[in-house]
């Protein structure tokens, strides 16, 4: 008498769907976990935006108060120049030049802060672009020969 069932090589190959039931089950758990993964990393990426965004807005703040700061302390400086310097002669014809100079230019900083001053440089480079691209040249060139040893 012939053996007609076939040979039997794994154990669980007589139970039918094991094997395909452990692929999908360990599918199912690794796209979980990618999904897990993916989650945590899109808020990690978020919190970090979040606090370059709020770091950077802070920054910028620091920046205009201290702007603002600098135009407070001209302005001063200007009255302090009015007070004790002379009145009358060709000194004092200076020192009321000078005085109103730095008052003016306290003011256009508490006024306009960086930004005004950015969009001053920008139109004054726009309207001159050639002695605009010439001082660069030459302030890269006397940056490289300060900072060579």
């Amino acid at each position: 008498m012939a053996n007609t069932n076939p040979p039997v090589r794994n154990k669980d190959e007589t139970r039918p769907g094991t094997t395909g039931q452990f692929g999908s089950e360990m599918k199912g758990k690794a796209q979980e976990f990618q999904s897990a993964v993916s989650e945590q990393a899109r808020g990690l990426a978020s919190s970090v935006a979040d606090k370059a965004k709020e770091t950077a807005s802070t920054a910028t703040q620091k920046a205009e108060n201290a702007t603002a700061a600098v135009g407070s302390s001209l302005k001063s400086l200007a009255d302090t120049i009015r007070e004790k310097a002379p009145r009358e002669g060709m000194l004092g014809s200076a020192s009321a030049t000078v005085a109103d100079k730095l008052e003016s230019g306290g003011r256009y900083l508490q006024q306009e802060g960086l930004k005004g001053i950015g969009n001053e440089m920008t139109n004054l480079i726009r309207r001159n672009p050639i002695p605009a691209l010439l001082i660069g040249i030459g302030l890269g060139y006397l940056f490289a020969r300060a900072t060579r040893s």
